[in-house]
This record gives C-alpha cells, sequence and structure tokens, in this order.
C-alpha cells in the first residue's frame, strides 16, 4: 500500500498519488464575508480622500480666479484647525495624548515653526518653477494628487500604501500650484491649507473613526456635500461626474465586491506548503 512518505522506496512513481488524495481538499478556507453596511462604511475612507482632493483644487481655483483672498482663506482655515484640534482631544478625552506624551506646548512650537519657515520661504515656493510652462505644471500636480490617491493609507495592509510618499506627493502639487498664484502671500496661504487638509485632516478622521462611527459617517457626508457645492460653482457637469463617482465607490463597488466574493473558490490540500507553527524563537537565542 502507498504511503506519503519520502525515507522508504515504494514500487511507485514519485507523482503518484492514491484515490484518498482529494479527500482532504478544502475550499475558501480563510474566505471572509463582508457585510455591505461594513464595506460601505469602510469606504467613507476613500470619498473622504477624493473629497479632499476636490476642496484643495476648488480653493486653489478660487484663489488663482482672484475670488477668495488668501486672508479669508487663512482665517477660516485657522478657525478649522483649532476647532478640529479641540475635537481631536475631546473625543477620547485625552487619552491619546496623554499616551503619547505629546504636549499642547510641543504643538504650538511645532506649528509656530512651520508657519515661520513657510512664511519666510514663500517667496522662494512662489518663483520656484518659473521657469516651466503653465502645461506641465497642471500636469505633474495631476499626477502628484493620482499619486497621494494611490498610495493614502485608507487602512489596507498592503505593500502599495506609504503614508509618507503620499503626504508627500500631494504637498508637492501644492507647491506647484501655488507657484501660478499671483502672489507669495498666496503661496504661503495654499501650502499651510494643504498641510491642513493632507496631513492634519486624516489624523482627525482615523480617530473619529476608531472612537464615534456615527460621528464620522456624518462628518463624511457633510464633507462630501461640501466638496461637491464647490465644485458646482466651478463645473457642473464636473460636480455630476464627481458626485457619480463617489456613489459609484460608497454604494456600488461594495455591492460588486460582496457579490464577486460568492464566486471565490480558493482550494487547500496536502499540496500546500507546510506551515511551521511551533514558536522557534529558542533556537535562535
Amino acid at each position: 500500500r502507498w504511503q506519503k512518505v519520502l525515507y522508504e522506496r515504494q514500487p511507485f512513481p514519485d507523482n503518484y498519488v492514491d484515490q484518498r488524495f482529494l479527500e482532504e481538499l478544502r475550499k475558501n478556507v480563510r474566505a471572509r464575508r463582508y457585510r455591505y453596511g461594513a464595506v460601505v462604511f469602510q469606504s467613507g475612507a476613500v470619498v473622504q480622500q477624493l473629497c479632499s482632493v476636490c476642496v484643495f483644487v476648488v480653493t486653489w481655483w478660487y484663489m488663482d480666479a482672484g475670488l477668495l483672498s488668501p486672508q479669508r482663506l487663512w482665517g477660516a482655515a485657522l478657525g478649522a484647525s483649532l476647532l478640529g484640534y479641540g475635537l481631536f482631544d475631546a473625543v477620547d478625552g485625552g487619552t491619546g495624548r496623554r499616551e503619547s506624551g505629546r504636549t499642547r506646548w510641543a504643538d504650538l512650537k511645532s506649528t509656530l515653526v512651520f508657519g515661520a519657515f513657510t512664511y519666510g520661504f514663500s517667496p522662494v515656493l512662489k518663483t520656484l518653477t518659473e521657469s516651466i510652462s503653465t502645461d506641465t505644471i497642471y500636469a505633474m500636480s495631476s499626477l502628484m494628487l493620482l499619486g497621494h490617491l494611490i498610495f493614502f493609507d485608507y487602512g489596507a495592509n498592503a505593500a502599495i500604501v506609504s503614508s509618507t510618499l503620499s503626504l508627500n506627493m500631494a504637498i508637492f502639487a501644492s507647491v506647484c500650484l501655488a507657484s501660478r498664484l499671483p502672489r507669495a502671500l498666496h503661496a504661503f496661504v495654499m501650502v499651510t491649507f494643504a498641510m491642513q487638509i493632507f496631513a492634519l485632516w486624516p489624523m482627525l478622521q482615523k480617530k473619529l473613526k476608531a472612537r464615534t462611527p456615527r460621528c464620522y459617517v456624518g462628518v463624511t457626508v457633510l464633507f462630501a456635500l461640501a466638496a461637491l457645492a464647490g465644485l458646482a460653482t466651478v463645473s457642473g457637469v464636473g460636480a455630476v461626474l464627481f458626485a457619480a463617482l463617489l456613489l459609484a465607490i460608497s454604494c456600488l463597488c461594495p455591492y460588486c465586491l460582496i457579490r464577486l466574493q460568492l464566486l471565490k473558490d480558493n482550494i487547500h490540500g496536502p499540496w500546500d506548503e507546510a506551515e511551521i507553527k511551533e514558536d522557534l524563537s529558542r533556537f535562535l537565542m
């Protein structure tokens, strides 16, 4: 009788298996079962980041067209930052701050240093890309914002995720677009606003998502409506297409994912690679 061993000679070829081979066949052992509501909730991170890019681009367009002064944008961004800063601590009662050991005075110093350096280098930012054509600037900014969306950390454990790269690409795009604004003050306010919406806003999103899911859903809906309203003032067709994109991501894509999960057919059996489950750390000491 054939035995599944390698240390004995048997009158069978090396690739021989008996009729018991498929008895150990298992299908979809580690397959996850998704719920539609849970997938829609998780898609909120993608929706919020798309809306962040939309709000940033619309704000830049208003400043470039002279419809929004840098003073008004600076005041609105400062007020929103103070509100978000207070909400960030209020959500968990300051637990996260105490665990990290970071004080409000340290946050204030970091803010002042960043603001001072950005304001001091704003004339350089304004003239940094004078030798580059405007079409090239727009193309580079579009590619950088697209890369920001691709590499952003939406909560998935994947090799493509890189929060640092995503943030750097967004800031690079903001510097490119800010260089096409009329004055150095416009460039300073635009880069500062980009840091707020691409660096600080996602931190508050994650805190709300982890601590208060209902509040997170409400903020996501309001933010999406605000982005659509701002885009509608620039382009009605663009607003309609953007609304269709958001609905597809938040409603249609989760439905397609759940339907495709029903067709999943992963097989497992004796042909799988061996997995060492024993703790071998004692051999490394």
